[in-house]
């Protein structure tokens, strides 16, 4: 029992201050579009485990294990290290890497668009964008490949704390492909990606609608994208700075509005726009028969 809090409380240990970190602090998990990254996640989260069992089996041989001795033979605690554990850190590494080049690549080729992530108001990123793409939308892939792997990541942490004088669970050798296989299909899912066009922002200003995103650009004969709002086709103007898109609404369109762009003859996924945020009323205190109340 006193061993299981000790790897319990060397666990908080290390990633809790990590966790804090990334809560305020997303950098060093997002992508050059500034999302947070399912691949370096997912990468980083392993890395802590490993490290914490291997310090948790370190501290465990140097007290109660007996020493030197704790560590010798073909059956020790570390027995498993090569064959299980560092294929099921070894998967989301070449993801990782895997990942950032392709996207680079396509980027640079320009058969893939990347807008930066629009900024929130708290400075932080939304877990949700774990399993999104780029448009906020749930990806079938990213889910998959973030939920095997938290369900294994779970499974090695509890049968290590079931027993941690046996040192790393005995988990089977296959196991590595809860791991390689989703970080696979999610390879090959930034391969196959479309460059379909982007919407991460819109704005009103009268009767003008602003398009922001990504993916904006002219097809061959050198017509601009199209803008779709409500089902109707408006003509687009695109801004030569900043690469957005500028229509003018029909007199009957008012908000919530519902924006596609359609690039090269490919489509956005559909974007809401809601109006414009109306900022709440500050209270003010109102003096009533020697009493005060807020409005």
């Amino acid at each position: 029992m006193a061993s299981t809090l000790c790897a319990l409380l060397l666990l908080a240990a290390l990633a809790g201050p990590i966790c804090l970190r990334l809560r305020t602090s997303p950098a060093f998990i997002t992508g050059r579009d500034g999302r947070l990254s399912t691949s370096i996640a997912l990468a980083l989260a392993w890395t802590v485990i490993l490290v914490w069992l291997l310090l948790a089996i370190l501290g465990y041989g140097l007290t109660a294990g007996g020493g030197v001795q704790y560590f010798s033979g073909s059956d020790g605690p570390l027995s498993t290290l090569t064959t299980v554990y560092l294929p099921l850190l070894g998967g989301p590494y070449v993801a990782l890497i895997a990942a950032k080049t392709v996207v680079g690549l396509r980027v640079e080729r320009g058969s893939l668009a990347k807008p930066a992530a629009p900024p929130t108001a708290s400075g932080r990123r939304p877990l949700r964008e774990l399993i999104a793409n780029d448009s906020g939308r749930t990806d079938l892939v990213d889910l998959q490949y973030v939920t095997l792997s938290a369900v294994t990541m779970l499974y090695v942490v509890l049968f290590f704390l079931a027993d941690v004088g046996a040192g790393l669970p005995r988990l089977p050798e296959g196991i590595w492909a809860l791991t390689g296989a989703p970080a696979g299909a999610y390879l090959v899912n930034k391969m196959a990606t479309r460059a379909n066009p982007v919407i991460t922002g819109a704005s009103l200003s009268g009767d003008r609608l602003t398009v922001e995103g990504g993916g904006f650009t002219p097809d061959p004969a050198g017509r601009p994208p199209l803008v779709t709002v409500d089902d109707t086709p408006l003509e687009a103007r695109p801004d030569p700075l900043t690469g957005a898109l500028t229509a003018t609404l029909p007199p009957t369109a008012t908000p919530p509005l519902t924006v596609v762009v359609t690039s090269r003859g490919l489509r956005s996924d559909p974007y809401c726009y809601e109006g414009p945020t109306v900022p709440a009323q500050p209270t003010q205190a109102v003096t009533r028969h020697g009493r005060q109340t807020s409005l």
